[in-house]
């Protein structure tokens, strides 16, 4: 068997499958702009990023959806031209949210396809207006409009989606949630498990271990979409009442959600003045690889996670997974996996001084933390555990491939060829 993974940036949300795919003796091929991490066995064939990313979002009123036009028609050519070279694929699947998956049923039309579905952009109830600050303006609008439009265009022909959870698939119009399964990608809890003989070296040379008072603090980039501003007012907040605690805090000075700073200055920078936290109580490790990130959570005293009620992150499953005590945002991503005093805290995403008070209780150690921890623990294994998520997938993409079978048998065997929009979700429990 022959399956093509479509990504902007991949293989992204598709490694762990492909892996498995490998060894199990499939061929795989990565079509992708950029290649986030190498999968041994996978052919890769990167297209041009001529078009520039840098209007995909904009404001100024530029057609959003262009440069994810320009990907899906780059994809469908190398997807012609893989058909040409006698590599047809048995079996596509794709992000849907850049455009990449646009075009695949022109050039493929009894080829299954399955849509990677991660967000589906909407003037309330998600990231976009949160802010109590920002209102939401007509350009925007229609922006978010356009974007959307490149998404539905891929939905309306592919056999299936898949989308993480619950709450990110109910993002998407009603019509289309009988063809959209929630299926996590799944997390690896045999890595990501607690440890509490872990250590972690500063680069200062300083040796932290579990049992240390430390708040932790993760994501790619530090910005406001994952509460940077939110923490580290708080961090400033327990620094003052807490003369022992340090702060560790892993992410980058990028931007990977939302806008930038205009002035040129990183949120680091700009909340480091502002909050005055001395720099020797607060660690900033960067962009850290994963075996350091998962020692970061298990020798975390309190871990803050704090999001938009946006894409849920893999940082918080694995921090969940090693059993780290976790105060984290009451925003619809989170509450569809944590419970406040059940398998973590919630709090209000905005309120620094309840976050900071919550940090404060959880570094004293109160009774009934490890029961959380525990339960933290479970939540994920029970529902996230990467293979099984792996297998319910493989079993999706086995019956996809095999209903095609079925249909180009149709003329010869008499059966009846179902439209794509029949596969529904209760068919691929």
């Amino acid at each position: 068997m022959h399956i093509v993974f479509v990504h902007r940036d991949g293989p992204g949300q598709f490694v762990h499958l492909a892996r498995r795919l490998i060894c199990e003796g499939w061929s795989a091929t990565l079509i992708s702009q950029s290649v986030d991490r190498t999968v041994p066995g996978v052919r890769t064939i990167r297209y041009s990023d001529r078009v520039s990313r840098g209007n995909v979002s904009t404001r100024n009123g530029s057609p959003a959806h262009v440069p994810y036009v320009a990907a899906g028609r780059r994809v469908a050519d190398i997807l012609h031209q893989l058909v040409r070279e006698g590599r047809k694929p048995d079996l596509i699947m794709g992000h849907i949210g850049w455009g990449g998956m646009m075009f695949v049923k022109d050039i493929l039309p009894d080829t299954p396809a399955v849509g990677f579905c991660e967000y589906y952009f909407q003037p309330q109830g998600g990231d976009v207006g949160f802010a109590p600050s920002e209102t939401v303006d007509l350009i925007q609008r229609q922006t978010l409009r356009l974007r959307n439009a490149v998404q539905l265009a891929t939905l309306d022909q592919i056999d299936c989606g898949i989308s993480p959870t619950n709450w990110q698939k109910s993002r998407y119009p009603a019509p289309y949630h009988p063809r959209i399964i929630a299926q996590h990608e799944g997390i690896d809890t045999n890595r990501a498990r607690p440890d509490h003989l872990a250590t972690l070296r500063l680069p200062d040379g300083t040796l932290l271990a579990s049992g240390d008072p430390v708040v932790t603090f993760a994501a790619r980039n530090l910005e406001p979409y994952r509460g940077f501003p939110q923490f580290m007012r708080a961090a400033a907040r327990v620094a003052r009442k807490n003369p022992t605690v340090r702060f560790v805090v892993a992410g980058g000075d990028g931007t990977s959600y939302g806008q930038s700073q205009t002035n040129g200055k990183s949120w680091r920078d700009l909340l480091m003045k502002e909050t005055e936290i001395p720099p020797e109580r607060i660690h900033f490790l960067g962009q850290i690889p994963h075996h350091q990130l998962i020692r970061l959570f298990q020798i975390s005293a309190a871990h803050v996670y704090l999001t938009y009620p946006f894409v849920l992150s893999w940082s918080f499953l694995e921090a969940m997974a090693c059993g780290a005590p976790i105060i984290a945002s009451a925003t619809a991503p989170v509450e569809e996996v944590m419970r406040d005093g059940v398998n973590g805290q919630l709090t209000d995403f905005w309120d620094t001084e309840e976050i900071a008070v919550r940090i404060e209780h959880t570094l004293t150690r109160p009774p009934g933390l490890q029961q959380l921890r525990d339960a933290a623990r479970q939540s994920v294994v029970s529902r996230f555990e990467l293979n099984a998520s792996i297998r319910k997938t493989q079993l999706l993409l086995q019956r996809i491939v095999a209903r095609e079978a079925r249909r180009t048998l149709a003329p010869v065997a008499g059966l009846n060829r179902s439209p794509a929009h029949s596969f529904t979700s209760q068919g691929a429990s």
